[in-house]
């Protein structure tokens, strides 16, 4: 069911719309190097063979996984004989793959022109395809499926009569439909295989149609399959969502993408560990039990171990999502390092320095007084030699307490 056209090709019209730059270079044959990088099932390996059909080159491939330095070399050499002809595009599917040696040998055949390189990765090019590929390359994003387009696939299959069932009396009923197109994570190589398991495991009934119900197809997929790579951009990706929901006080949100990250086989040490981070950057002192919270859910991660460390992860997740938000604490850090990295350190005033204390009272023989001497364990003295305001308590939480407390501290004599 690979589409054979452009005009077949479902999604990606951010690329492939009328006047986008991509079908603008197909469609005028003025092909240069391309690097596709997007989820897996978006059609990355099916727009590089349209490609080449467009453009009417001759179209070689070679995997990321299989290939080696020698057999590069062969197809690079090969092409180069063969220059006075149409071309060659040189398709590499899981370029990123390829270690920093293998990627090096295709610079030359590609920095003269003997080929036209499109490379497939699901992973982001710039951190794992080498700098001078990249380039030389144009690189295109393709997103994935969309519930509709996946539909889209799944009609084709089912009415086209030379490569699908289009000769097989199938209904597929509306409800399966929409659930097969939605489980699919916009995978429409996973939705086509699910198709074919069910049409090919459901035998007809009495009135000779295959009828796919939901419960069929339910059967047939087993379960969601989590798009999640934990090493790369599903990982960042699904951790900086579950940062921003608790940022943003929404506990149902984190809770799904803590899920999410708890399904896939996330470590939940460093769930653990970003709860801790979130306490201190987003909660800070207007909760300051947050940080005892997560703190604690770290040690009962360490402690307890999975499965049941995800209630205690949970527990975190909407305590510091319900919690009071405050960032000013680390906001005056980053004011005050700005500070001491672009303008002249301020010595430390003579009263601060260390010194061996004999007696404590309220006055030493160096200048320095002891608070705790003091009337409400407070006395006024300088810290700073130039003084500076970095912590500007917010209104929120027990935050707005300091803040009293502050400006009462400003007002005394």
């Amino acid at each position: 069911m690979r589409p054979r056209t452009l005009d077949e090709v479902v999604g990606q019209r951010h690329i492939l719309g009328d006047g986008k730059l991509l079908r603008r270079v197909i469609e005028a044959d003025r092909l240069t190097n391309i690097i596709l990088f997007g989820p897996p099932g978006c059609g990355k390996t099916t727009l590089a063979e349209v490609i080449a059909k467009t453009t009417r080159r001759n179209f070689v491939r070679c995997s990321g996984v299989v290939s080696n330095v020698a057999e590069i070399r062969k197809v690079c050499d090969r092409a180069r004989t063969e220059l006075g002809g149409p071309g060659t595009i040189l398709f590499v599917d899981e370029i990123h793959r390829f270690n920093k040696a293998q990627q090096d040998v295709l610079l030359p055949y590609v920095e003269d022109g003997t080929v036209v390189l499109i490379g497939a990765t699901t992973h982001n090019p710039s951190m794992f395809v080498n700098t001078p590929l990249t380039s030389r390359s144009l690189v295109f994003e393709l997103k994935p499926l969309t519930p509709d387009e996946t539909g889209v696939l799944l009609d084709r299959a089912l009415a086209d009569r030379e490569r699908g069932y289009g000769d097989i009396p199938v209904a597929l009923a509306p409800d399966a439909r929409q659930f097969l197109a939605e489980i699919c994570d916009g995978d429409g190589r996973h939705a086509l295989t699910a198709l074919e398991v069910a049409v090919r495991s459901t035998p007809p009934s009495p009135d000779g149609v295959t009828h796919l119900t939901l419960d069929v197809i339910q059967e047939c997929v087993q379960r969601r399959v989590v798009q999640y790579d934990k090493k790369e951009d599903g990982h960042y990706d699904t951790i900086s969502a579950f940062i921003k929901s608790i940022r943003g006080s929404d506990p149902d949100a984190a809770l799904y993408w803590l899920a999410k990250m708890l399904v896939a086989g996330e470590d939940p040490r460093f769930i653990a560990r970003r709860l801790v981070i979130s306490a201190s950057e987003d909660i800070g002192n207007a909760d300051p039990r947050g940080l005892t919270v997560a703190v604690g859910a770290l040690q009962a991660v360490e402690f307890v171990g999975m499965p049941e460390a995800r209630i205690a992860l949970a527990q975190a997740t909407t305590y510091l999502a319900t919690a009071p938000k405050s960032n000013r604490s680390y906001e005056a850090l980053e004011k005050a390092m700005h500070d001491v990295e672009t303008g002249a350190v301020q010595p430390v005033p003579e009263h601060l320095k260390n010194v061996h204390v004999k007696a404590i009272g309220a006055e030493r023989n160096d200048g320095y007084k002891y608070p705790h001497a003091y009337k409400d364990a407070w006395v006024r003295q300088a810290y700073l030699r130039i003084p500076e305001t970095y912590y500007i308590p917010s209104d929120q939480g027990y935050e707005a307490t300091i803040a009293k407390r502050m400006e009462m501290l400003k007002g005394a004599f």
